[in-house]
């Protein structure tokens, strides 16, 4: 039986099935600016939550998601979120976060595409979606957005900001912009500012998907099913999944198997290593979840993270970040290097702060923060924990 056709965006839309989700919609009044030089009206921010929060609104904790994570930390898939949570089996009643304890926040970031505004919602101007219009945001921008649904749900002070990758870059945001609304942080995985080579790998996953004729510029929305920018969301995709995972593991999975055969046949053009076939799947699944103008829109945030632009540089920024820190680095991560992680943990503790850092053992490169729960959820827990 054939698969059925890719949609032109896998975003989620007004009238697809809500699943957990809640959203709050900045009134009309209150419009949002952004770093570019203009404001936005009408933001909305889709989120989820777990947990109760307390009298006194001081046990909450935000997670913060990955580039093509979204609200859906814990939970099956199922109606309305099409893959289980990002963080399942750390968030919970008892586990590393702990729902009986604390109220948890995830939100879908701007630009994103599994419910809040980006690419694909609708213009409040003529309802049609932002397409090419969508302007380009930032990860302070993101977290001026959390800031707003922060006051929404009554919660002045986060007990603790959390995030891995790209959700360690809102970590830090938090913490430079609004150093007195966090009670502690931990960044994972993460960087104060993206190096050249980060920008690099960025860049060619951008360029796959704007080289796509299918993209059309931005304004793909109206392309029928198997007619959207899939080629190149997917060759985006591919080019990330190799930074994601280490070469050890690579090659201790694939080596050079080819598909289909017992490597004999290893000169025809068409022949497949079974490496090429893991990326392909992973390019495809990515198509049928996500949108490729937010893919762009949240790379290029990615790129232009730097807690010290305009703060006067990366050290004048730093020095406002005297909240107990956790921060955690990954061997292995060839991506968001150990380096990165030590340089945050140094800068917090000249600040005379609180500042811990702890190392994932593991092969699995810069994903491993997703998939070692063993190693990262007792150091969540405990850092969590021992902030009373």
């Amino acid at each position: 039986m054939a698969k059925n056709p890719l949609p032109a965006s896998g975003a989620w839309r007004m009238g697809d099935p809500v699943g957990h989700r809640q959203f709050f919609t900045l009134p009309p009044e209150r419009k949002l600016a952004i770093d570019v030089g203009t404001v936005m009206e009408g933001v909305t921010t889709a989120y989820e939550t777990w947990g109760t929060l307390n009298g006194d609104a001081s046990n909450a904790i935000l997670l913060c998601h990955a580039w093509t994570g979204d609200s859906h930390v814990a939970g099956r898939a199922g109606e309305g979120h099409p893959t289980p949570g990002w963080w399942e089996g750390a968030i919970g009643p008892g586990l590393a976060v702990d729902t009986d304890q604390f109220f948890v926040v995830c939100a879908n970031v701007l630009g994103g595409c599994q419910g809040s505004t980006g690419p694909a919602s609708p213009h409040p101007s003529d309802g049609k979606p932002y397409g090419s219009r969508f302007p380009v945001v930032t990860i302070r921008d993101m977290v001026r957005a959390q800031a707003r649904l922060a006051d929404h749900l009554g919660v002045r002070k986060w007990r603790a900001v959390i995030g891995g990758s790209m959700g360690g870059m809102q970590v830090l945001e938090w913490a430079v912009t609004f150093p007195e609304r966090v009670g502690a942080i931990m960044p994972i995985a993460t960087c104060a500012q993206a190096s050249a080579q980060q920008i690099a790998w960025g860049s060619i996953g951008r360029r796959g998907i704007t080289n796509d004729p299918r993209w059309r510029g931005g304004d793909y929305y109206d392309a029928a099913p198997g007619d959207g920018p899939h080629e190149g969301l997917s060759t985006a995709r591919m080019v990330a999944q190799v930074t994601f995972r280490s070469d050890n593991v690579f090659t201790d999975r694939f080596g050079r198997d080819m598909v289909g055969g017992d490597g004999s046949s290893t000169l025809a053009l068409e022949q497949k290593f079974e490496v090429e076939r893991y990326l392909e799947y992973h390019g495809e699944k990515l198509c049928r979840r996500f949108d490729a103008n937010s893919y762009i829109a949240i790379g290029k945030a990615m790129d232009l993270h730097d807690v010290g632009r305009s703060r006067g540089g990366l050290v004048a920024a730093m020095k406002r970040v005297t909240m107990p820190t956790l921060t955690m680095g990954i061997w292995s991560d060839f991506l968001y290097p150990v380096y990165q992680q030590l340089q945050i943990r140094d800068m917090v503790a000249a600040n005379g702060a609180r500042s811990e850092y702890v190392e994932v053992d593991s092969p699995h490169g810069h994903d491993a923060f997703l998939i070692e729960l063993e190693q990262v959820g007792p150091a969540v827990k405990r850092f969590v924990e021992s902030l009373d």
